[in-house]
């Protein structure tokens, strides 16, 4: 069976789409029930000085995942095939052990708890990503991944909520959500272990990615530092917008009125999800690197513009909660996801790079995580006066605004670099 699955996926390119593309999905979904359950809880304790537990627990798993992006910057980039399948378990298991701590010591190392849970959970992107980039159908393959920063933080938060009704308590309900998701991620990385390397006409048309040393990066930073840090700032406030829609949805959606809905955190993003599929799994049909990015360019300028749009139109009182939802998470992740691989596995073909994505995904991760964390401290320190509601309202009008200006420094860096301009 193991062989007749590996010479499907040699001859059959939508075969291996297929597999591919759910092995990735699988094995990210399971890494969320491990991340992401613990946000259905309200943890309405306050601590000290206006700060409640929940923030405690948040700021904690995000400090946790700045953690590891720092660190996955050499790990990821460096990391050799013959690990991966190891590095993967073992940094699942270590997440749960951390949770099955913070089950039986809630206070007052909970925070703790959640930062250890969050650190290896930091660096699984980065490993499942190796399997997929470098390949004609990266595209496709990336966005079937990436659904899961939509879909499964949804059904994360709906599981989360139905242990809850069903009386699990809300320090228990996360270890246990991850204990039942451990078989689901021996046979996800299983799968992901059954995938070729890329073929020739891959690396003809993708470039061959290799693992980075300490000088390898350095050469690769020196000549596109200027276009990392514009990739780093427009991160930086993706990151941070999508931190607080995903971390405090459910206060969010009560504020708005919609408190007790087990099923809206997932059937609202179901429509985000398909967009995102349809939309940016098509771009594997343009084989012309640099007119890719081109095109990713005006999906970013144009999400970016949705984004604000709606968010406007819900902040004046013509747009329903429920469609602005919709609506700007399709404009939030369109560029979040070209940000979380696509953009840079054209970028390194275009430019002929040696290197690989992980490098600069978890480059521009560390800047994002750090700042979120900062935001979601000042909220909950200085500015309690607003709901989380008005709080996300904000940061969505400013955040939005910034990625406007700062996308048109990035545009003229990237034709300066000959990379867009016809040759």
């Amino acid at each position: 069976m193991k062989i007749w699955i590996q010479n499907r996926l040699q001859q059959h390119t939508g075969f291996l789409v297929a597999w591919a593309g759910a092995a990735a999905f699988l094995s990210y979904f399971a890494m969320y029930m491990f991340r992401k359950p613990f946000t259905a809880g309200t943890y309405d304790t306050i601590v000290s000085h206006g700060l409640d537990f929940k923030s405690i627990l948040v700021i904690s798993q995000i400090i946790g995942y700045a953690i590891s992006k720092f660190i996955g910057i050499r790990f990821i980039s460096s990391l050799q095939k013959k690990y991966r399948y190891f590095s993967y378990l073992a940094c699942i298991l270590l997440s749960e052990f951390a949770l099955i701590l913070f089950a039986l010591f809630p206070t007052p190392f909970g925070g703790l708890f959640l930062l250890l849970s969050g650190l290896p959970l930091g660096l699984i992107w980065g490993i499942v990503f190796q399997y997929l980039e470098g390949r004609k159908v990266s595209e496709i393959l990336t966005v079937m991944l990436s659904a899961n920063f939509v879909l499964a933080s949804g059904v994360a938060k709906s599981i989360g909520s139905w242990c809850l009704q069903m009386g699990v308590n809300e320090t228990s309900m996360p270890a246990v959500i991850g204990i039942f998701s451990i078989p689901l991620c021996f046979v996800a990385v299983w799968m992901l272990e059954q995938i070729p390397e890329p073929n020739n006409q891959d690396v003809l048309q993708r470039q061959l990615r290799v693992t980075m040393g300490t000088e390898n990066r350095k050469s690769v930073f020196r000549q596109y530092g200027s276009m990392l840090l514009m990739f780093s700032l427009i991160y930086i406030v993706l990151t941070a917008i999508r931190d607080v829609r995903d971390n405090f949805a459910v206060e969010i959606w009560h504020a708005m009125g919609y408190k007790g809905a087990v099923s809206l955190y997932t059937m609202t993003e179901l429509p985000v999800t398909m967009v995102l599929l349809i939309s940016l799994g098509m771009l594997f049909l343009i084989k012309d690197n640099r007119k890719a990015l081109r095109v990713q360019f005006g999906m970013i300028g144009i999400s970016i513009l949705l984004f604000l749009f709606s968010t406007v139109l819900y902040f004046i009182g013509s747009l329903p909660p429920t469609y602005w939802m919709i609506v700007s998470g399709i404009g939030l992740f369109i560029p979040y996801i070209l940000f979380n691989g696509i953009l840079f596995d054209r970028m390194i073909a275009a430019f002929q790079m040696k290197a690989n994505v992980g490098f600069f995904m978890y480059l521009v991760d560390t800047a994002g995580y750090v700042f979120s964390v900062f935001i979601i401290f000042w909220k909950t320190m200085g500015g309690n006066l607003l709901s989380w509601l008005d709080f996300y309202l904000n940061i969505c009008l400013i955040g939005g605004s910034l990625l406007l200006i700062l996308v048109i420094p990035l545009w003229y860096i990237f034709k300066s670099s000959f990379l867009i301009r016809k040759i």
